[in-house]
């Protein structure tokens, strides 16, 4: 028996380091988990797996954060899928799933409050870039991480740690000394190497840049992927660029440059699967041929009863019905779009003389399909689901190579998808049989997602009801508010754990993961406040709830710590005050207690007079019935909360709400 030659061992580690209590719970942890392996598995695995816990106590924690942009909840195998994930399923297996986790309604918006740690609008991503509408040059409306953030990736390069991101940055075009504006980069905000995709899409997957475009950079310089020499080919052909691969090689290429030299680090794979244009190359492209020719609701119904089986929902969760067929667009209110329009919003409802808003979308259901709209619909699902797979190969190549430099055992690995499926409606909400019929011939058909060689590709969409397959068991899609928008498929793993821990249900955030990688890290954030800042014109202090950090003041971290509840030492809700956000005007107000949740969305999808909507979270979370008629009270005490969380974060309600694209 060697379990207290176990113990003993990290005991002396906690005598004869000075690490923080972080690191020293991380390698208890670790121990345990080899105890617990060694009751089945014999007392020299229990001494092997014990002696790396103890030797992990001496080094920080390595950190892999990898985002899905625009992954459903539902899309890969753990959450209820049909598509295959066997990486992501193995982490799950020596991890834990979070089934109540939340990002932001859109891309920008979630990597803003990752990056920063707190609330969007802090830091100026009140819309995703730059609003188009009145809201434009208002503070926290720059369109780019603004010089009152917080990086998660400076403070623990301040720490110690190399930092390094592949990917989607969406924060910020503008290299030091562009005409754009300087230091909106990674290479500005703590990341000692980075290759960005600096917008919010790529063009093509497979690259093919015009000349001179300034869409991509690396450590601060633009660049174009693609080019001779560079790591990532598709498939088993390294000659040829494809975003999820290239994006995995650069992230292991920047891990290997500084391997060995005793420092931990902090690596961001921030993939753009399967986020449009749908493309995917050879093995995955063909893989699921005929998977989704059953429909919509045959696929959704299926995610639903496995969800329910692997216990993801209760076995009497009321899953959201979707949305009601529409065979023909809603037409906008006649003032609509001109000067004279007064339209619904979450502050101006219709009994205050509020009536206008724009039209609605077509929304087919499976049936009312003719078959070449189904052929193409399928095969939109089909190259979606190929994507998902890849990308789930390309987390498995990351996860393997850590394995392979002996950096698995001490490193903390989180997934998720920075918001809900992309239901962004094909034709722009008109009907899309002509798009779909035409994509139904050859030799359209054939081609899709695959790579035509062009600067940029067809923008293939999968549409909202697959969108909606993609959200089960909940409502809306990306974009919204609703749980479908904001609920998102989220893995943790801790450093040597190696069986699963139950579900962990308590509502987490975002800004949660930039508390707990800190947490990890041993890295206490900025505390200090600023001095107060008082403007003669308004008398408000401009530094309340700043923080002082490198002769900066700046909004501090204000998520919560994860990690004891991933130890197992804390079952505690990690948000006990009222929790709300906006974007585009929609909005959400979660209780206190975590029981309500206050909902708005607008016209013709929300309320046509404009009220907000309540839900029972305890006993509703796929928000089918509206119960706020039947609490008046506590609705209305909801939307005041909403309006001082609207004030504090310096939120502004647009006068024409609507979706970001």
């Amino acid at each position: 028996m060697r379990y207290p030659a176990a113990l003993r061992q990290l005991a002396k580690v906690a005598r004869t380091t000075n690490r923080s209590l972080p690191h020293l719970r991380l390698a208890a942890a670790a121990v345990a988990g080899a105890l617990a392996l060694g009751a089945c598995g014999g007392s020299d695995s229990v001494t092997t797996q014990a002696s790396a816990a103890a030797t992990a106590a001496h080094k920080q924690p390595n950190i892999l954060y990898i985002m899905a942009d625009d992954l459903g909840y539902s899309d890969i195998h753990a959450f209820g899928g049909e598509i295959n994930t066997p990486n992501l399923d193995a982490l799950v297996a020596s991890g834990r799933i979070l089934t109540n986790h939340h990002a932001g309604t859109v891309c920008a918006i979630t990597r803003s409050m990752l990056i920063s740690g707190t609330d969007h609008h802090l830091v100026g991503e009140g819309t995703m870039g730059v609003p188009t509408d009145e809201r434009k040059g208002l503070p926290g409306y720059e369109g780019y991480l603004n010089d009152r953030a917080l990086s998660v990736a400076q403070l623990l390069k301040d720490a110690g740690y190399h930092t390094y991101m592949a990917g989607k940055w969406h924060l910020g075009s503008g290299i030091v000394g562009s005409a754009s504006g300087s230091g909106q980069t990674p290479d500005q905000w703590g990341f000692e190497h980075s290759y960005a995709l600096l917008g919010g899409a790529a063009t093509n997957h497979f690259a093919h840049e015009p000349a001179g475009s300034h869409n991509y950079t690396e450590d601060g310089q633009y660049v174009q992927p693609g080019q001779p020499g560079q790591p990532g080919g598709t498939g088993g052909n390294p000659a040829v660029f494809y975003s999820t691969n290239f994006y995995t090689q650069k992230l292991i290429s920047y891990i290997d440059s500084h391997k060995g030299d005793g420092k931990p680090f902090f690596a961001y794979a921030a993939y753009t699967s399967p986020h449009w244009p749908l493309q995917v190359p050879d093995p995955w492209l063909h893989k699921y041929a005929g998977v989704y020719d059953a429909g919509y609701d045959a696929i959704r119904n299926a995610r639903i009863a496995r969800q329910k089986a692997l216990g993801l929902i209760p076995a009497d969760f009321q899953p959201n019905p979707g949305l009601a067929e529409t065979l023909t667009r809603s037409p906008a209110t006649a003032n609509n779009g001109t000067a004279s329009a007064k339209y619904i919003s979450a502050v101006h409802p219709a009994s205050a003389g509020y009536a206008d808003y724009g039209q609605g979308n077509v929304d087919k259901l499976w049936a009312s399909l003719s078959p070449a709209e189904r052929k193409s619909q399928a095969r939109y699902m089909e190259i979606y689901a190929g994507m998902v797979e890849n990308l789930d190969y390309n987390i498995g190549l990351l996860i393997q190579h850590l394995k392979d430099i002996g950096e698995y055992d001490n490193t903390f690995i989180m997934f998720q998808s920075d918001n809900g499926a992309e239901g962004w409606p094909i034709d722009s909400g008109a009907d899309p049989t002509a798009t779909d019929t035409a994509n139904a011939q050859e030799p359209t058909y054939s081609a899709l997602g695959t790579d035509n060689g062009l600067q940029n590709a067809q923008r293939l969409q999968y549409g909202l009801r697959w969108a909606e397959v993609s959200a089960a068991p909940f409502r809306y899609t990306k974009g919204y508010s609703a749980e479908g928008g904001v609920s998102v498929p989220t893995i943790a793993h801790l450093p040597g754990q190696t069986t699963q821990a139950a579900s962990l249900r308590v509502f987490t955030h975002v800004t949660d993961d930039t508390a707990t990688f800190l947490d990890v890290a041993g890295v206490t954030p900025p505390s200090t406040p600023a001095p107060a800042l008082v403007s003669a014109l308004t008398g408000v202090d401009q530094n309340k709830g700043k923080v002082v950090y490198n002769n900066r003041y700046v909004y501090p971290v204000t998520g919560k710590s994860l990690l004891p509840l991933l130890e197992g030492t804390s079952t505690a809700e990690v948000h006990t005050a009222a929790f709300g956000d906006e974007a585009y005007g929609r909005a959400y107000l979660r209780s206190a207690d975590g029981r309500w949740k206050a909902l708005w969305t607008e016209p013709p999808l929300g309320p046509v007079d404009g009220h907000w909507q309540l839900y029972d979270m305890a006993a509703d979370r796929g928000e089918v019935n509206d119960v706020s008629t039947q609490n008046p009270s506590v609705i209305q005490s909801l939307i005041q909360q909403w309006n001082d969380y609207m004030t504090s974060v310096g939120g502004v309600e647009p006068l024409q709400p609507h979706g970001y694209y």
